[in-house]
């Protein structure tokens, strides 16, 4: 015979496979074995049909095609034996799904076989039904599994329930007709009939309100006696497991408990104590009772609020997190999680245990752990749980420091009684994961150490102590070398000394030492030596006695390859060499940052350029409205006066500093001298200008779209047509008297809201410059409609080809609740005044972790565009 015809054993086709040592050699055996199953469905064999099909069900779970056997799964269910209407059902549920057409085929004939005679086959039928049933053979077959709920055989009974929440998922509407029977089900004495009806009665509940009314009037007090019997029964070998009485039953019981009880208060009432005796007496010695303490916690936080129970819940959990499995710490952490909302007095008792959960070396619960702390932590307990955090953050693993980093500078700046405990803590965490501190929570360090004018001596001390113990960590390194630039003066004569700390001996040539080492080391980024070379600046003002070794230092990197470091290195050369008459008013001390305008900014709810005091602004060229201080670290307050017309006050655009004098007021009338321009252009090393018509034309030679943005090159401004010395201040900072006023000769396009929904309101705000109607500017305004926090939100549009799109990044990529932020994009219409701008856009974010996509199109853009 061969071995390889339709003939061939179920067994020897395995064992042929089996032996194959390559793939090819199994492909060859599977193809050969599929031609024999063909030829037999050809000569349509009967006698061999059962076996083809069970050749091909193993064939399909090897993952080779098997679709050309589809229709012998049909044959076989209409056979009238029972072995081979087994064969098609379970040939059915494998080679088949409900997508499959050739399914409709088979309604009719597991119609006959439901009001078959043979329970068994009744049985198969209900299998079949319950794993591939459609919406339209679920309304076909409703009646049929109705009525067989009511069988007399259990197993029939129970079947025809899992067939009958097939049903249900599938036609929600259909579910009316079950409540009956699903009620009559919860009276059953067989386990296996209860536990399908009462899956089948919770199904019931979450599809239909008219149902979960029904079921909490009716069958309330009988569920809690069902499941207070099965609680006190005795051992029953048949249901035990690991010494629990049917815990798959219990589990079942206290879900429907929970959708009965859920903003029931009587149905919750008549639950309390059924719910109090299962978490006091279930063993949490065994995998099984932890599952039903576990359910039982989730119900009790579920239904009407009842003290007692919910502490008894939280008590419980709090054991859970003391056991050695990692999986029960991890569900009970979630619980916690959500248990805050509703008792956090009672999950504080635990706070400990949690605590030591941080410290788990398993990465899922030190996170899970680390974020139920974060939400624990409030103004009374931040002290001791900021100190447990920070002596970890020494010992923890690098892939853990990040986060735990991250979440202890947040609980700090929040929670913080007091501003040197905050400077303090802060210090801590940069000498332990500076390399792991983002860039805005050390800039708001800097902020916090300038509004504290009393600790900046010791601010600048324990830098510099800090400094000599964790040299590597470069977030460290550049708080300490700004302060030591800013307050070197307090460094060395120790002013300023608390109660509570060791004065120290420091030297003029030491504070130079710390910088130059931070420049030429190995580690330091650009960054870094550039905020360094400012420091170095600044200390030549401070300590005169020092400039020679400051010019030094900052001279050697007037070849470097860095473009930043090189024009900086230049510049400060020809401050500290040619303009000593200026130097100390232009490296005078900053003043002291608004902290609530950069809370404002860092959280994205205020626009770069909007001022949050009461003072104007001044007009730069361009009519942008900007404020005057230009912060080095990009902190810069719109609190500070506008400055004043003098001469030496024109390098604070070309050098990023403030020179300003905190009480100078601004000063009309006044022209600025001839002086003032002299010093400048000899800085910018560019020849003194000769008269011109009209200083204003100039306007746009320094064009600036941010506090950062370059100044033009000197190659722009010496190749311009000749300006009056006091006309070239006026256009390179805007300090004149009359500052130039430009006129707005764009069209006005009205705004627009692009798109709103419950959570989120999108507006678009047009311009366009008259020189070019092709492009127009947008500025989209996002605005939070929640209390949520929107974190990694991100807009993403699309244009027809006729169209071009440049999208600016957002102004945050967080989206603070009832907050907003900005992002610009410029459109380009090659059809500008034929077709109108057209845009598919689509918004991602997230809150509290789940993921949220927004679409929609934008087709009301202003005519014109």
């Amino acid at each position: 015979m061969n071995p390889f015809s339709s003939g061939t054993r179920l067994s020897d086709m395995i064992r042929a496979i089996r032996a194959s040592k390559t793939a090819a050699e199994e492909r060859a055996v599977v193809r050969k074995e599929c031609a024999a199953i063909r030829a037999s469905i050809n000569e349509n064999d009967q006698d061999y049909r059962h076996r083809d099909l069970a050749k091909l069900m193993f064939i399909h779970m090897l993952g080779y095609p098997t679709h050309f056997g589809q229709m012998e799964c049909l044959k076989l269910i209409a056979s009238p034996g029972f072995p081979e209407k087994r064969i098609g059902y379970l040939g059915l549920m494998l080679l088949l799904d409900e997508r499959q057409e050739v399914l409709m085929l088979v309604t009719n004939s597991l119609k006959q076989d439901l009001n078959h005679t043979n329970q068994y086959i009744v049985g198969l039928a209900l299998c079949a039904l319950g794993n591939i049933c459609s919406a339209e053979m679920a309304r076909d077959l409703a009646p049929e599994v109705e009525r067989l709920l009511q069988f007399r055989d259990p197993n029939i009974r129970k079947k025809a329930a899992l067939c009958a929440i097939r049903i249900i998922r599938k036609v929600p509407d259909l579910s009316e007709n079950f409540i009956n029977p699903g009620a009559a089900l919860l009276k059953e004495k067989h386990h296996g009939v209860l536990i399908t009806g009462v899956h089948l009665c919770t199904e019931i509940c979450n599809v239909s309100s008219e149902a979960l009314e029904y079921f909490r009037k009716k069958c309330t007090e009988g569920l809690v006696k069902t499941l207070r019997d099965i609680a006190n029964s005795p051992y029953s070998p048949e249901y035990d497991v690991a010494g629990i009485m049917d815990p798959f039953l219990h589990i079942r019981l206290l879900r429907l408990l929970r959708v009965l009880g859920q903003g029931d208060a009587d149905a919750s009432d008549c639950m309390n104590d059924i719910l109090a005796q299962v978490a006091s007496k279930t063993e949490s010695n065994k995998n099984a009772g932890n599952a039903i303490l576990y359910e039982c916690v989730q119900t009790i936080m579920s239904i009407e609020e009842n003290g007692g129970l919910r502490v008894l819940a939280i008590n419980i959990l709090g054991k859970f997190l003391s056991n050695r499995d990692n999986n029960i710490r991890y569900v009970a952490l979630n619980m916690l999680m959500r248990a805050l909302t509703v008792d956090s007095q009672a999950v504080q008792r635990h706070r400990a245990t949690i605590l030591e959960c941080v410290k788990d070396s398993d990465a899922s619960i030190q996170k899970r752990a680390l974020e139920l702390i974060y939400l624990l932590v409030n103004e009374n307990n931040v002290k001791p749980l900021a100190k447990e955090l920070i002596e970890y953050l020494e010992v923890s693993e690098q892939d853990f420091k990040g986060d735990l980093a991250a979440k202890i500078c947040s609980i700090v700046e929040k929670f913080a009684p007091e501003k040197i405990w905050y400077i303090d803590q802060m210090l801590k965490v940069l000498s332990e994961a500076g390399t792991y501190v983002k860039e805005d929570v050390w800039h708001a360090l800097i902020v916090v150490i300038t509004n504290a004018p009393h600790l900046h001596g010791y601010t600048v001390r324990a830098l510099y102590r800090a400094l000599h113990t964790s040299c590597e960590q470069e977030t460290l390194v550049r708080v300490a070398i700004w302060c030591i630039g800013e307050y070197a003066d307090l460094l060395v004569n120790n002013s300023g000394m608390l109660d509570l700390e060791d004065p120290i001996t420091v030297t003029e040539s030491d504070a130079v030492d710390v910088i130059e080492t931070a420049i030429k080391h190995h580690t330091s980024d650009v960054t870094t030596k550039a905020m360094a070379l400012i420091a170095l600046l600044k200390i030549s003002s401070r300590f005169p006695s020092c400039s020679e070794r400051v010019k030094s230092i900052i001279g050697q990197n007037k070849g470097s390859f860095v473009l930043e470091l090189q024009q900086r290195s230049m510049e400060f050369s020809s401050v500290i060499q040619k303009h000593q008459n200026i130097r100390s008013t232009l490296l005078e001390r900053m003043p002291v940052l608004d902290e609530a305008t950069f809370s404002g900014r860092r959280a994205g709810s205020l626009p770069a350029s909007v001022s949050t005091s009461g003072k104007s602004s001044f007009s730069i060229p361009n009519g942008v409205a900007k404020a005057p201080l230009v912060d080095l670290l990009d902190l810069s307050s719109d609190d500070t006066p506008a400055p004043t017309s003098s001469g030496d006050n024109f390098l604070q655009d070309l050098l990023g500093v403030d020179i300003t004098q905190p009480s100078a007021q601004p000063v009309s009338g006044m022209q600025p001298s001839q002086a003032g321009a002299d010093i400048l252009l000899d800085l910018l090393s560019i020849g003194t200008p000769s008269p011109v018509q009209n200083g204003s034309t100039n306007g746009d030679l320094l064009f600036m779209q941010d506090n950062n943005a370059p100044i033009a090159s000197m190659d722009t401004i010496s190749s311009t047509s000749p300006t009056a010395p006091s006309s070239m201040m006026d256009l390179l900072d805007g300090f004149g008297s009359t500052p130039p006023k430009n006129e707005d000769k764009s069209p006005a396009y009205p705004s627009i809201v692009a798109f709103e929904s419950s959570s989120l309101k999108i507006e678009f705000n047009f311009t366009k410059k008259p020189e070019n109607p092709q492009t127009t500017n947008i500025v989209g305004n996002f605005t939070n409609l929640s209390p949520n926090v929107y974190t990694d939100f991100l807009f993403q549009a699309a244009v027809p080809k006729f169209l071009q799109l440049h999208l600016d990044p957002a102004s945050s990529n967080s989206l603070p609740a009832n907050g907003s932020i900005k992002q610009t994009m410029r459109v380009t219409n090659s059809q500008q005044g034929k077709k109108p701008i057209v845009m598919r856009m689509r918004v991602g974010y997230k809150i509290n972790g789940k993921d949220v996509l927004e679409e929609g199109q934008i087709n009301n853009f202003p005519r014109g565009l």
